[in-house]
């Protein structure tokens, strides 16, 4: 049965190129493409909150985005049962298409987690940037799946699914100095273009959050899909691995006036904690925010072109208010520890020293110690050192230290500092 929710316009592919014949759906193909891929398998080792390879029970980026791929899916199968819902059995958003979307939403990230990232936006503070979501947009359109180095082509609903950010680096560097985080790169406008069908913005979507927040409804479902991750499985893990205790969280009610009686959240937290039944609580609140999503048409300047734009997500606003109180407890209590935060020290230092010397022999092009060391891959070395000028010299650098997973970017600067670590078998990444 044909799905009457998607036209050519949302499974037209980047090349121009239209569904074609395949036993599966456009969609199915995207979600393929990311899954057959060696970037998709690195995020197994890629951390999500402690570092991956720690403990074999806690989350790393690819099982995180396991589970945001269910949630996101659970999601269209509740918004499609709903008695008073605009979908149809012939009309309904895509779970295949939002499966590939939460699939791909961490796939630009860096090792060491968000730490990596803002430690690559500040080396390419003068070259653009770097930005995790960027990143997935770039690895989608021009380095992943294709050995052509044209990315795997994307259908536009697909590309649309991901683009969380839809504001460019130099319309947010500003007189504060350059943007932290959520932006594309500026080379990247083509794209983005090309993802809102050549409809420029209307100007009260300004560069920014309110630019931001127009979002495609699979983009919005991914998005409620990685909060409801975020706020709940890796609270779970925080308690496994000690960082969240009752009295720890006593202590963070207490200082923030947050109510912790019997029925409020964190009472409920607290009480599973003492009963050992945090998994049972997790797997319960996932089911209560999955059902806090609902459908409301909308009318906005893509919505005459597909149905992705005519329906915004609304959640309820009590569920949304406790992802919110469950985020904050874990950023205030368990990222900002020492422990963790002197972790990411250590991931971002590894990535700066990584960055001097690869700079300095293939950005800058200067031998070292007056010697031609080939410190990358042939393929990679070769790749940047054709490239055209010094900017797209330190993307490509920048591109394969994003890429690394944890365990190889620790390995690889044993390798080029600590001189009692190397050998033949070191050498494989």
């Amino acid at each position: 049965m044909q799905n009457r929710f998607y036209g050519g316009f949302d499974t037209e592919r980047r090349s121009g190129a239209g569904g074609g014949a395949d036993y599966r759906t456009p969609f199915q193909i995207d979600r393929d493409r990311v899954l057959h891929t060696p970037t998709f398998r690195r995020l197994q080792n890629k951390t999500q909150v402690f570092w991956s390879g720690e403990y074999d029970f806690y989350r790393t980026r690819l099982t995180h985005s396991l589970e945001v791929a269910q949630i996101g899916k659970s999601i269209t199968y509740w918004l499609k049962s709903q008695a008073n819902t605009p979908l149809e059995p012939d009309f309904f958003i895509d779970p295949d298409l939002v499966e590939a979307v939460c699939l791909s939403h961490d796939l630009g990230h860096p090792p060491f987690g968000h730490a990596g990232e803002r430690t690559l936006n500040h080396l390419l503070r003068g070259h653009g940037g770097f930005e995790g979501n960027a990143q997935t947009l770039r690895l989608l359109t021009e380095r992943i799946f294709s050995a052509k180095r044209t990315g795997m082509d994307p259908t536009r609903a697909f590309l649309d699914g991901v683009l969380k950010y839809k504001s460019l680096w130099s319309e947010l560097n500003g007189p504060d100095g350059p943007p932290s985080h959520h932006f594309l790169y500026d080379d990247q406008h083509a794209h983005l273009d090309w993802a809102m069908g050549g409809n420029d913005f209307p100007v009260e979507l300004t560069p920014g959050k309110a630019r931001d927040s127009f979002k495609s409804i699979e983009c919005q479902v991914m998005d409620w899909a990685d909060d409801t991750a975020y706020s709940l499985n890796d609270l779970s893990d925080s308690v496994r691995a000690g960082f969240l205790t009752l009295e720890k969280i006593e202590a963070w009610a207490e200082k923030t006036g947050q109510p912790a009686g019997e029925g409020t959240p964190l009472g409920d937290l607290m009480r599973a904690i003492r009963r050992r039944r945090v998994d049972p609580f997790v797997g319960k609140r996932i089911g209560t925010y999955i059902q806090a999503a609902r459908l409301e048409t909308d009318v906005n300047f893509l919505s005459h072109l597909t149905h992705r734009y005519r329906y915004r997500l609304v959640l309820d606003p009590e569920v949304r208010a406790e992802s919110s109180l469950f985020k904050r407890l874990a950023f205030e209590v368990v990222f900002l520890s020492p422990q963790l935060k002197q972790l990411e020290h250590k991931g971002s230092r590894m990535l700066r020293q990584l960055w001097e010397v690869l700079g300095e022999r293939y950005i800058a092009g200067r031998s070292i110690d007056g010697q031609d060391f080939q410190l990358l891959p042939a393929d990679t070395a070769a790749e940047i050192q054709g490239a055209p000028d010094e900017a797209s010299r330190a993307r490509l650098v920048c591109d394969f230290l994003a890429g690394m997973t944890d365990g190889y970017a620790a390995r690889t600067y044993k390798r080029l500092f600590s001189p009692d670590f190397g050998s033949i078998g070191d050498l494989i990444g």
